[in-house]
């Protein structure tokens, strides 16, 4: 007779929870800007790798969240004109491949809730649900649920070419698009969502 043991719970990172951050600050003192404005952040329970290109952040849905309005806020802090290009994905670790450890089903999480930045930021947003083969089921089914569900946040604007428009605080902003991933992952393993943000632009005033 054989005892079987519950396999230990997978980690975010192991199932793959994590976001890319790049932010362009157009301001000539922009490096100390986006540095200052890293270094700020709390990172105690991420994984933080920035480079040259952009930033990756590893975590729980909420602490990714709470990290990527920090940043952007204390950079946005700086009255310079910013852009900040978010890219959100959940159920892929890999790169190449997708193979999640056996017997793991897709990893629920709960609603993100941010307390107001104050920062005003206007966004493009797209939301990606990637089917595997035999999935069934419609994508944008879950994609006209999400625009459905930001338009009672009060932040949905309207649609555009490849992507919605929400304005609002940077919080509510980041809110609906997060809450619209992680509601999707609920029945779709690899869910990836990407957002761009702009801050202080010029032609808003």
């Amino acid at each position: 007779m054989t005892s079987t043991h519950p396999s230990p719970p997978i980690t975010p990172q192991q199932y793959g929870v994590g976001a890319r951050l790049t932010l362009s600050v157009y301001d000539s003192d922009y490096v100390r800007i986006i540095l200052d404005a890293l270094e700020q952040a709390d990172t105690a329970r991420l994984t933080v790798k920035t480079d040259d290109v952009s930033t990756f952040v590893g975590g729980t849905e909420s602490d990714i969240l709470r990290f990527l309005r920090d940043v952007i806020t204390a950079t946005a802090a700086s009255g310079a004109h910013l852009s900040a290009s978010i890219l959100l994905s959940r159920g892929c670790p890999g790169e190449l491949q997708c193979a999640l450890p056996p017997g793991v089903a897709a990893l629920g999480a709960d609603p993100v809730r941010l307390d107001p930045a104050g920062v005003d930021a206007a966004a493009h947003w797209s939301l990606y649900p990637l089917l595997d083969e035999g999935a069934g089921g419609d994508h944008m089914d879950a994609i006209y649920a999400a625009i459905e569900q930001a338009n009672t946040t009060g932040v949905f604007t309207g649609s555009e070419h490849f992507a919605t428009r929400l304005d609002g605080d940077l919080s509510e902003v980041l809110e609906t698009v997060a809450n619209a991933w992680i509601g999707v992952g609920r029945t779709v393993q690899h869910v990836t969502t990407h957002v761009t943000l702009s801050i202080n632009s010029p032609t808003r005033r």
